[in-house]
Order: C-alpha cells, then structure tokens, then sequence
C-alpha cells in the first residue's frame, strides 16, 4: 500500500503493480462503471496537421477494441465535432454501442457567443443534445465537465448533471480541468443531497506535470473518485522524439485548442510532431526540468530496451490512485506501443530515479504534511498515523 503525507491509503503502486491487458477492467471511482486500464482519446480524430483522416482513425479505434479495449473519450471541439462525427460512425458500423463505454464533454466554446461555452444548463444541455446527434446515440456514459468557466455555481452545475442522469441521457459525470476546491464543493452537495455527484477527474498528469498530486489526489481518495490522467506522454515530448537543438531554432508557438478538422484532401506531413505547431500547451513544455526527464525517461529506456513511450505510460498508469490512463494516437503502430506498456513493471530503482528527476517544488504549506514535520512539530514526537479504515476510502 502507498500512503502519501495526508495520510491516505492507495491501493496501487509500481512495486506492486503487475502486467496487464486491456480487459483488466476495473471500476471507474465508487461506480459500478467497468473500464479497460487504457483509453482511447480521440481528439486526433479528424483534427488538421498532427491528427488522422477517417480511414486511419478507423484503423485506430478497431485495433484498440479488437486488443479488448472498451473506454473511448472524445469532445464536442475536437475537430470542430468531426472527432464525435466520425467516432459515432465507427461505433455503428460495428454495432458496439453496447460495448463500448463512451465518453464525452463540454464547457470549452463551440462558437462566438456566452451561451456557447461554459457550465451553465442552457450551454451544457445544448452541448450535449449536439454530442447525441454527432454520437448516433440516445445516451453517454460518461460526461465529463471539460473546463471550470469560474462562474457558474455549483448547486446550479449539479443540479444540471443530476438531472441528466435521472433522464438517462448520461449514466455517470466527471470534473476536468477545474479547482480543487470547487470539485469538492460539488461532490460535498451531492453527498448531502443524495444526488449523484461526479465518480472520476480527468486532468493533465505525466513526468512532465506533478501538479495534482498536493490536492486532486487526496481528493478522487477521499470522495471515492478515479483518476483519469489526460497526456501522460506530455504531447508526444517524453517519447524522446524532439531534438532540443531543433526546437530552440525553430519559432515560437502558439498555444490553442484542436478545433480545426482537416479538409478531405488534407494529408498529415510526413515527420510532423504534435508540438512543432500550434498546439494546447505552445512552448511550455520545453523547459530545463522537463529536457531532463526526457533524458532520464530515455536512460531507463535504454537499460530495459524498451521504447521511451512506454516507460513514461508505465509510470503513470502505476501511479496511486489512476484508474485509467488516456492515451492520444493517430497511428496503430503507436497504439500498440501503447498497449505494450501494459505489460512492464518499472523496477523500484528505475521509478525512484524517475520520481527524483520529476519531483516538483513542494509549496511552503504542504511541506507542513510531510511525515516528519508533522511528527514532531504537530504530535510533540510521536508517531501518530491515520486508522487503515481510510483505505476503503477508494
């Protein structure tokens, strides 16, 4: 058992993690909702330069459901709706609906306007009636709140969910990109009120990004919630495929969403890279911290003989508390590599070199959590621990 400095129990870690496939399907948070340890984003789907045209992602989604894969996550932006367009289609011609577990979201803008974007009912409820008809579907799975729009209030966005699951149009929700503070609001309300509150958070977690560690953690422990890590490659960075020398020459780039889809004819460029262009985080991953973790991830690489794409999705998909883990490809080949991490188990030594490299600043109030401190500037020198009961938390 993992226990992190707020006391809390996770029931897996890397030392005891163990091979795995696709159909190790586990429940996704406190639900009786079965998902596969990966799944498969789709917002290369239809999206221009870095993305995939109908037919390769057509190849994409039938070799991740042939290896036995059953969790598909997309969005109302992506390519502009094309991503759900074509995932809907895809879903039909093999008549999976039943099988699958599909997941979709709104709160980014669709269009020019305040009522297209955002977590208020009017926006989230017409989203969602477009996400339907886009689907070829009368119901999601799962329906994750894609951005926090810092004004709706929370009674108001869980009235709205809750309403949506009674209606069966959603069976489950979750929270994406949103404060702490404002999740737990949500999920304290439901709590109280006997609705049904989110089960899971999806949010940006790799070597690269630590940063939900101090409180989404605790959190998804504490309310029953799983953790669904979106990028755990960084956009492509920690595959070791930039060469550094090459991103300092080249201009600057602009951060943005992939709301663009390509045009029919549209081929993707032969060598082209998720971060060469416009993409959602610009240029801020290329930094000293993280070049040095490229470095490290490509070090323990090197010594299993493995891919650096699959040492840094082993470490995530290990990491306490993840459910399960989105993985962001536009080719089968890359979808295997994928897979493959599933089946490695990072030595102790090889994660304890990775976790050194990653470590990111601990701010001045969470190092008052630590075991030590709390130890002896809080219990006077005595060791005091939480009862074990908190492990059933999860």
């Amino acid at each position: 058992m993992l226990k992190n400095y707020l006391g809390y129990d996770f029931p897996i870690n890397h030392s005891e993690s163990k091979a795995m496939p696709l159909t190790d399907y586990r429940t996704l948070g406190r639900s009786g909702l079965a998902v596969s340890p990966l799944c498969l984003g789709t917002m290369t789907f239809g999206t221009a330069r870095w993305g995939s045209g109908e037919t390769g992602s057509r190849a994409v989604f039938n070799a991740y459901v042939e290896a036995g894969g059953n969790f598909v996550d997309t969005a109302d932006v992506y390519s502009g709706g094309r991503s759900e367009e074509m995932l809907g289609a895809f879903i039909a011609e093999g008549s999976l609906r039943d099988q699958i577990v599909l997941a979709t979201k709104a709160g980014f803008a669709a269009g020019q306007g305040p009522h297209t974007g955002g977590n208020g009912a009017k926006h989230i409820r017409a989203a969602l009636a477009g996400s339907l008809k886009r689907l070829r579907t009368d119901y999601i799975d799962m329906f994750w709140v894609h951005v926090w729009d810092s004004v709706t209030p929370a009674e108001e966005l869980l009235e709205t969910m809750a309403a949506l699951v009674r209606s069966g149009q959603i069976r489950y929700w979750g929270m994406s990109n949103s404060p702490a503070w404002y999740v737990a609001k949500l999920a304290t309300l439901a709590a109280v009120r006997g609705l049904p509150g989110p089960i899971a958070l999806q949010y940006f977690y790799s070597l690269a990004d630590r940063g939900i560690e101090d409180e989404f953690l605790p959190l998804a422990a504490e309310f029953g919630m799983g953790v669904v890590p979106w990028s755990p490659l960084a956009f492509g960075l920690l595959t070791g495929k930039y060469d550094r020398a090459a991103v300092d020459s080249a201009a600057p780039r602009a951060g943005g969403l992939p709301r663009e889809a390509a045009r029919a004819d549209e081929a993707r460029p032969d060598g082209d890279k998720r971060l060469d262009g416009t993409n959602p985080f610009g240029d801020t991953l290329f930094t000293e911290r993280n070049w040095a973790i490229v470095d490290a991830v490509k070090a323990v690489a090197r010594e299993t003989g493995l891919s650096p794409a699959k040492v840094a999705l082993a470490w995530v998909t290990g990491r306490a508390g993840v459910a399960s883990t989105l993985m962001g490809v536009s080719r089968v080949e890359q979808l295997r590599d994928n897979v493959g991490a599933l089946d490695l188990v990072l030595s102790a030594q090889h994660v304890a070199a990775l976790d050194a490299v990653s470590a990111p600043d601990q701010a001045m109030l969470y190092s008052l959590f630590t075991p030590p401190v709390r130890q002896h500037a809080v219990f006077g020198g005595s060791s005091v621990q939480a009862h074990a009961v908190s492990a059933a938390r999860g």
